[in-house]
């Protein structure tokens, strides 16, 4: 049951989250545990797998929003919008 919480938490925290976000958030937990079942100190491999994971995921999901930005308004509210010219 607590499994199944946490994966519905995080789940749900992933939905508010821009392709960028999402990418980095999977490649980071991805890469931790690839990192932690190969390297000898599970430790080690977890922290830089976690880190290239990351990187590589976040790479990954900004490819995907070609051409949108996200913005905040006065208020704090997110939305997502037409990049301006040369960005």
């Amino acid at each position: 049951m607590k499994k199944i919480l946490t994966i519905l938490v995080l789940a749900t925290a992933l939905g508010a989250c821009s392709q960028t976000e999402k990418g980095a958030a999977v490649g980071g937990l991805g890469g931790a545990a690839i990192g932690a079942a190969v390297a000898g100190d599970p430790v080690q491999g977890a922290v830089v797998g976690g880190a290239v994971g990351a990187v590589a995921g976040a790479l990954i999901g900004h490819a995907s929003e070609s051409g949108q930005c996200r913005y905040r308004d006065r208020h704090g509210r997110v939305y997502v919008d037409r990049c301006p010219r040369g960005y």
